[in-house]
C-alpha cells in the first residue's frame, strides 16, 4: 500500500490503536513532508506524510524514513530527499518504548532510555481548566472593569468567596511567552462562581451537580502553578503564575505535588529537553495537558539549588519586563518616567550610563532621550541575562538527561521572550502614559493606578493636575488652550523640566515620524490620526478584539471634532458637557475663522494669500458642516443621560453609550463596528 495522508495518525493519542495494528506489518519507507509539501496546498497547518507499507511482518525489519519537515517549499523538500539529507533507518519495535507509540523514527537510543524514567504525572497534576460556557458574559480584560471589583492575591477559594469581589485573575493562553506574563483576563467568580455554575446547570441539565466536565479541576483553583498556551506556540514554554488565579481550558496548568519542587519543574519544562521531547511525542500545534503528563521527568537533588536560584531570576526578569507596560495590573510607572527621577543626580546618571554603555557614552540632546538610552541599556541587560540563564538551565538538564550528544544549550534570540527597547513604540507608550496622567488614571505622585473607578481622591495629584471634566479635545490646529498638545507640554514640563521642553518635543516628534513642519505639528498629527489606533492595538488581546479605555468622539473624515474621554470617569453628564463646552465651542471657532478668511480674501492684494485663504475657508466650511451634523447625533445621546456599568465591559458599553432612550443607534465613537458587541437580530 502506498498513501499520502496528513501526519496526525503518527502522533495523536486518538490513533494509538491504529499504530498498534501497524506494528503487525512493515513500513518499507516514508517521506515525512510536514507543512508546505505541495505548493498547490496553501497554509501552514496541512502536515503531510507519504509512505509505503506491506502486509507482511518481518522481525526486526528496518524501514527507511526521510525527515523533510524543515524544507519550506516543495522543491526544497524534493532536493532534501534526493540528496539523502535527514534520512533515518529505524525498527518499528522501538516505537513501543515511548508512551503512546508515536512514529518517532528519528529518535536515538539515548532518547529511548529517557522514556523509561518517571513522568511528570508522578510529580504533579497536569490539568485542563475551566470552560465558562459564555466567555462574553463571564470574562473581561482586567483593564475594562473597576479595580475595586477585582480580587488579587487571594490564596484560597474561601478567602476569595469571603471577599465578595466579582472578578478574579484568569489564565487564558495567549501568545508564546515563557516564565511570566499573558495576565490579561479576569473571570466572574463572585460567591465561588455562583453565576457560572448556575448557567452551566441551565445549559447542561444532564450534568446535575457534577459540573467537573465544564468547571474542571476546581480544587486546584487559586493554587500556584505553571501554565502554557495550548495552541499554536512555535516552541513550548511555561509561565509561572502566583496564588490567586484560576485557569482556562486554553491555558492548561501543571500543579506540583511538593511545592518545594516548583522552581525545579518550571526550569525543566522551559528547557530545550522538554521542547525536543514534545516534538517527538506530539509534533502538532496543540500541546494539551495529557502530553505534559506523560513527559519523562528526572529529579536530581544535587542540581536543585542551582536550578531554583536561576529559575527564580528568570521569573523575576520576565515579570519586570511584563510590568514595564501599562497593560500589566502591576504596572507602576512608565520606564521613561521612572528613569527621570534620577535626572537631577549627575553622579547617579553617569554611573548608570557607564554600566550600560562601556567605553564612550552616547551624546544626548534632551532628558527624554537620556531616559530612553537608560531604558535601552536596561532592556539589553535583561535580555542578555535571561538568555544566559536559559542556556545555563539547558546545560544542566542536558547533563541530567544524558543527552550531550543529542542537544546543544544555545537559545535563539527570537525565543527569548522579553522585549528590547524600540524607540517609536516606547515613545508612543510614553504619550499613552501622559494621556493616562491627563485623565487621572495615573499620577506622577503615586505608583500604579491612581484611578480606575470608585471614589476620586484629589490628594493623589500634586505634581500634575488631571483634566477636570474628563474631556480632552484633539484639534488639527492650535485653537484651544486646553487641547491635548497643550496638555502634553504641561505634562512634559512637570516630568522633565520647563527648560528642556522644546528639545523633548523635537525628540518625540522625530521618533514618531509623522508629517508636519514643526515638532508640535507632528505630535498634533499623531494624536489626530494615529493615537487612537495605537491605543486600540495596545488595549487588545490576540483573538478577542479591541478594548480601548480612552474613547474617541469623532465627527468624521473632515476632523471637525475629536475628543477623548476616559471610560472609568464617564458619568451621565459627560456627553452633555462635551457637547456644550467643546463641540459648540469648536463650531464658534470655525465660524470665526471662516469670517477671518473671508475678510482676508476681501482685503488682501496678494493673490497667493487670497488663494490660501480661500482653500482654508473651504476646509473650515466642511468641518463646520460636519460638526453641525454631528451635533444632531450627540444631542439625542446627551438628553438620554446614559448610564454605563463597567462590569458590562467595553464591547457592551460601547454600543450602550451610542444608543439613545428611543433605542436608536447614533454612531459618534471611532471604530464602532470593530469594537462594540454585535447587535442581536
Amino acid at each position: 500500500q502506498a498513501m499520502i495522508t496528513q501526519h496526525a495518525w503518527m502522533f495523536l493519542s486518538s490513533f494509538e490503536k491504529l499504530r498498534a495494528k501497524l506494528q503487525l506489518i512493515d513500513t518499507v519507507n516514508m517521506a515525512h513532508l510536514g507543512a508546505r509539501g505541495f505548493d498547490e496546498i496553501g497554509g501552514e497547518v496541512v502536515q503531510t506524510t507519504s509512505f509505503v507499507m506491506r502486509s507482511s511482518h518481518t522481525k526486526d525489519y528496518k524501514g527507511t524514513y526521510c525527515r523533510l519537515i524543515d524544507g519550506d517549499s516543495e522543491k526544497a523538500k524534493a532536493d532534501m530527499f534526493v540528496s539523502g539529507e535527514n534520512r533515518y533507518v529505524a525498527k518499528q519495535i522501538g516505537f513501543k518504548q515511548i508512551d503512546g507509540s508515536p512514529i518517532a523514527y528519528w529518535v536515538s537510543e539515548n532518547y529511548l532510555k529517557v522514556f523509561k524514567e518517571k513522568t511528570m504525572q508522578d510529580y504533579g497534576a497536569s490539568c485542563i481548566g475551566m470552560r465558562t460556557g459564555d466567555n462574553e458574559r463571564f470574562l473581561r480584560h482586567w483593564f475594562e472593569i473597576a479595580t475595586q471589583n477585582m480580587g488579587l492575591n487571594y490564596k484560597t477559594a474561601k478567602e476569595a468567596e469571603a471577599s465578595h469581589k466579582t472578578w478574579f485573575p484568569y489564565c487564558k493562553g495567549g501568545s508564546f511567552r515563557k516564565w511570566y506574563g499573558n495576565n490579561d483576563y479576569v473571570v466572574n467568580w463572585k460567591d465561588d462562581g455562583y453565576e457560572i455554575k448556575e448557567n452551566t446547570r441551565k445549559v447542561y441539565p444532564q450534568l446535575g451537580d457534577n459540573l467537573s466536565w465544564k468547571i474542571s479541576n476546581e480544587p486546584y483553583y487559586f493554587r500556584r502553578g505553571l501554565t502554557w498556551s495550548g495552541v499554536g506556540a512555535r516552541v513550548f514554554g511555561v509561565r509561572a503564575y502566583p496564588e490567586g488565579m484560576i485557569f482556562d481550558s486554553g491555558a492548561n496548568s501543571y500543579l506540583i505535588n511538593d511545592e518545594n519542587n516548583y522552581y525545579y519543574f518550571a526550569g525543566l519544562l522551559n528547557s530545550c529537553i522538554m521542547n525536543d521531547i514534545i516534538a517527538i511525542v506530539n509534533p502538532t500545534i496543540n500541546t494539551g495537558c495529557g502530553v505534559i503528563a506523560k513527559l519523562p521527568a528526572i529529579l536530581k537533588m544535587q542540581y536543585f539549588d542551582e536550578v531554583e536560584q536561576t529559575v527564580k531570576e528568570c521569573i523575576s526578569i520576565s515579570k519586570s519586563d511584563w510590568d514595564s507596560f501599562e497593560t500589566s495590573w502591576d504596572f507602576a510607572e512608565h520606564p521613561l518616567v521612572k528613569w527621570s527621577h534620577d535626572l537631577w543626580d549627575a553622579t547617579s546618571i553617569g554611573a548608570t550610563m557607564a554600566h550600560y554603555y562601556h567605553g564612550e557614552q552616547p551624546e544626548v540632546s534632551c532628558p527624554v532621550e537620556l531616559c530612553y538610552l537608560l531604558w535601552q541599556g536596561e532592556c539589553n541587560e535583561r535580555f542578555a541575562k535571561l538568555k544566559a540563564n536559559e542556556e545555563e538551565l539547558n546545560r544542566i538538564f542536558i547533563d541530567i538527561y544524558g543527552l550531550q550528544d543529542e542537544l546543544t544549550p544555545e537559545v535563539e534570540d527570537k525565543n527569548v521572550t522579553v522585549r528590547k527597547a524600540d524607540l517609536q513604540r516606547d515613545i508612543k507608550s510614553l504619550l499613552s502614559y501622559a494621556v493616562g496622567c491627563m485623565f487621572g488614571r495615573y499620577s506622577l505622585d503615586v505608583e500604579g493606578l491612581a484611578y480606575a473607578g470608585g471614589e476620586w481622591d484629589s490628594s493623589k495629584y500634586q505634581s500634575y493636575i488631571p483634566d477636570a471634566d474628563n474631556v480632552i479635545p484633539i484639534t488639527d490646529e492650535e485653537y484651544l488652550d486646553d487641547d491635548i498638545v497643550s496638555r502634553l507640554c504641561t505634562w512634559l514640563k512637570a516630568v522633565y523640566g520647563a527648560d528642556t521642553l522644546e528639545a523633548n518635543l523635537d525628540y518625540i516628534a522625530k521618533a514618531l515620524g509623522n508629517k508636519g513642519s514643526t515638532s508640535r505639528e507632528i505630535i498634533r498629527n499623531y494624536f489626530l490620526n494615529d493615537f487612537f489606533k495605537d491605543h486600540c492595538q495596545t488595549y487588545s488581546v490576540t483573538g478577542s478584539g479591541k478594548r480601548p479605555i480612552y474613547w474617541l468622539f469623532d465627527s468624521g473624515k473632515q476632523n471637525g471634532f475629536k475628543a477623548l474621554v476616559y471610560l472609568h470617569r464617564y458619568t451621565p453628564d459627560t456627553i452633555g458637557n462635551l457637547r456644550i463646552d467643546y463641540l459648540h465651542k469648536m463650531q464658534r471657532v470655525y465660524e470665526s475663522e471662516i469670517n477671518r478668511m473671508q475678510d482676508m480674501m476681501d482685503h488682501s492684494n496678494n493673490a497667493r494669500e487670497v488663494a490660501a485663504a480661500s482653500k482654508r475657508k473651504d476646509k473650515l466650511a466642511k468641518q463646520l458642516k460636519e460638526c453641525r451634523e454631528y451635533d444632531e447625533k450627540i444631542s439625542h445621546l446627551a438628553l438620554s443621560r446614559i448610564e454605563l456599568d463597567l462590569d458590562d465591559g467595553v464591547k457592551v458599553n460601547y454600543r450602550k453609550l451610542q444608543t439613545a432612550q428611543d433605542g436608536k443607534f447614533y454612531e459618534v465613537l471611532a471604530d464602532s463596528k470593530n469594537i462594540m458587541v454585535k447587535e442581536k437580530k
